[in-house]
């Protein structure tokens, strides 16, 4: 068994594919998964799972929440130590001390290329700065996300790949949680 953390792409957010974290964790537990803790209602669950691979972790919740909720999303799966690792990673250290609510990190499944994200800066209209780091983008948004032209589905054209965020104050709950 190994202590991992999935993240639910686009549930209970604006109203949307409304899933309740309860009805969540009893479903993914009846799956497989122990010790089921949800954090938030944005879909971020912290247990303990005997697959083999994060790949397979997420081919089963995906599975499940399709057939329970008739939801599909994408799901992103990552380990205890790799939640440590993307905090530890941060490149933007003054942006998580002074304003966490408005520094993300966005999860996806494969690695884009470096040009991506330099393509991905180099289109940005505002005051936004990325940072990529393999699997892993960091945003720093210093006038909040709410009016930003640097929208998921900018981020998911530039990337190739869709991905889903958390802000910092989200990200470090989950490395507590996810630690014991």
């Amino acid at each position: 068994m190994s202590i991992q953390v999935a993240l639910l792409r686009a549930i209970n957010v604006g109203g949307n594919a409304i899933v309740p974290m309860a009805n969540l964790r009893a479903v993914v537990e009846k799956a497989g998964l122990r010790d089921v803790r949800s954090l938030l209602q944005s879909g971020n669950l912290i247990f303990d799972a005997n697959t083999k691979t994060a790949a397979a972790t997420e081919k089963l919740l995906e599975a499940t929440v399709a057939k329970a909720f008739g939801l599909t999303t994408d799901i992103f799966v990552r380990s205890a130590k790799e939640i440590d690792a993307i905090a530890a990673g941060n490149p933007f250290p003054k942006e998580a001390r002074n304003d966490p609510g408005r520094l993300v990190v966005v999860f996806m499944r494969q690695a884009p290329a470096p040009a991506a994200y330099k393509a991905l800066q180099a289109s940005i209209k505002g005051r936004e700065t990325v940072r990529g780091d393999g699997r892993h983008a960091y945003i720093a948004y210093p006038d909040g996300q709410g009016n930003s032209k640097l929208t998921a589905a900018v981020i998911t054209r530039h990337l190739g790949t869709p991905g889903t965020a958390r802000n910092w104050n989200t990200l470090l709950k989950l490395a507590a949680a996810a630690s014991g």
